[in-house]
């Protein structure tokens, strides 16, 4: 028996609007504004519940420590903690913004992972992304990797690769530009990787934005995980759907089970890649479910603004297929007409939930974005002994955990404030025993 757990990542203490992602959109909009910590992480823990009272499995990854002083301290900044944050602030309030970010909640950007019914060696595979197009995301991969292989510590049943080299615009961003379809968890699949640019061709002086995976390190990955070639697909995403804000191909098209549900304007060479695919299906006798919204029923700009495309897809235990979106689609009319008209239409999708994600989506990352799909047989479950899942009486923990420790407010201004590091210290400190985790951070050890 085989189930996928989505791994949510819990927001961090310091979360705030930086604007630091270019190509994103909502971050782009909102930098500088005021945030809300505590209904962050409270409205992520919120999602969770609902799967979990929808009857799906669920996980949780942990937030990083921020500010992360041993990057400054890398950066030759000496002293105490607090001496090197009020330094560093003095100097640079930018570098200290870009240390403080609470991105890592993105997890569906933590890691690619291919489950063991899909690798050759018959194991889970796991490779934490570089995130080497963003300097604030870059330094979350050495933590992942340590909390993956926290998690998932049985060399029997998992294998971890170290992440990607960072030079030479090898850009891989994880799961956002990964899917898979099956006709069930448990059997081979066809792993799908959407890549924006090679790594070796030169940077466009007419896009509006740089494409951040490359085909490269799509392409080490699937030979690192061991995936059957003739299962394995690289399609280019569309310059168009790039520069429109998609900046993950997860904001333009999600996959589940034998469903690939995609924006008319996701892919550059939208026939081939879906004769690709389904020529692939065909090799593992999977059906595939091609559902395309057009673009004269949902626009990019659209689908971009109201994240329709970043829901998450999940197969219920009837069968039956749901889409959790967030509340943008329905303050988004097309997307809304969208969504009411596939529920009556006749397609694996037969229900719909909304949820208030609104502090996560003002920085650009909707319900898909703050998970990351890993499917596991039943011994691979048993074997991580309860490490990192998450059952309603968690979420109970986990929301007195965060009333008790988040602020409820956050200016821009605050990120400099040694205050808020020992909070966040304090915080992380409890979690990881609430969490069974062990000693995982740095200031820990």
């Amino acid at each position: 028996m085989h189930n996928e757990i989505n791994f949510d990542g819990l927001v961090g203490p310091t979360h705030n609007y930086g604007g630091l992602s270019a190509g994103n959109l909502a971050s782009m909009q909102n930098v500088g504004g005021f945030s809300n910590p505590r209904a962050a992480v409270l409205q992520g823990i919120s999602k969770m519940r609902a799967l979990l009272e929808m009857g799906l499995k669920q996980g949780v990854l942990p937030p990083h420590e921020r500010v992360h002083i041993p990057t400054l301290r890398q950066l030759g900044f000496t002293g105490t903690d607090k001496a090197i944050l009020e330094s560093a602030w003095k100097q640079s309030p930018t570098l200290v913004t870009n240390l403080a970010s609470a991105s890592a909640m993105w997890t569906a950007n933590a890691a690619t992972v291919s489950p063991s019914a899909d690798s050759s060696d018959g194991r889970v595979h796991f490779t934490a992304a570089n995130l080497a197009s963003l300097f604030h995301r870059s330094v979350e991969t050495e933590f992942t990797a340590r909390v993956l292989q926290t998690i998932f510590a049985d060399p029997e049943h998992f294998e971890h690769h170290s992440s990607l080299p960072l030079g030479g615009r090898i850009g891989d961003e994880g799961a956002a530009n990964h899917g898979r379809m099956s006709a069930s968890h448990n059997q081979p699949a066809v792993e799908l990787f959407i890549y924006g640019r090679s790594a070796f061709e030169r940077p466009s002086n007419s896009a509006r934005f740089e494409a951040r995976q490359a085909l490269e390190a799509s392409q080490a990955i699937a030979r690192r995980h061991l995936l059957d070639p003739k299962r394995t697909i690289f399609a280019r995403q569309s310059r168009t759907a790039i520069d429109a804000g998609a900046f993950h191909n997860d904001v333009v098209s999600v996959t589940n089970g034998p469903m690939l549900l995609y924006h008319e304007q996701a892919f550059e060479e939208p026939e081939k890649t879906l004769a690709d695919i389904a020529s692939a299906c065909q090799r593992c006798d999977i059906e595939p479910v091609f559902l395309k919204v057009p673009k004269e029923q949902v626009s990019l700009d659209d689908a971009v603004k109201s994240y329709l495309f970043n829901s998450q897809l999940v197969s219920l235990e009837s069968g039956e297929m749901s889409l959790i979106l967030p509340v943008d689609v329905l303050e988004t009319p097309s997307a809304k007409r969208w969504v009411d008209d596939c529920l009556k239409a006749d397609n694996p999708i037969t229900s719909a939930h909304y949820m208030d994600l609104r502090q996560s989506m003002r920085n650009g990352g909707g319900p898909a974005c703050l998970r990351l799909r890993v499917v596991l047989n039943s011994t691979e479950e048993a074997s991580l002994a309860g490490v990192g899942l998450v059952d309603l009486a968690m979420c109970g923990s986990l929301e007195a955990w965060a009333k008790k420790h988040y602020r409820e407010e956050l200016s821009p201004e605050e990120l400099g404030d040694p205050a808020l590091l020992d909070e966040g210290r304090t915080a992380l400190d409890e979690l990881t025993t609430i969490l069974n985790l062990g000693s995982i951070y740095d200031f820990q050890n």
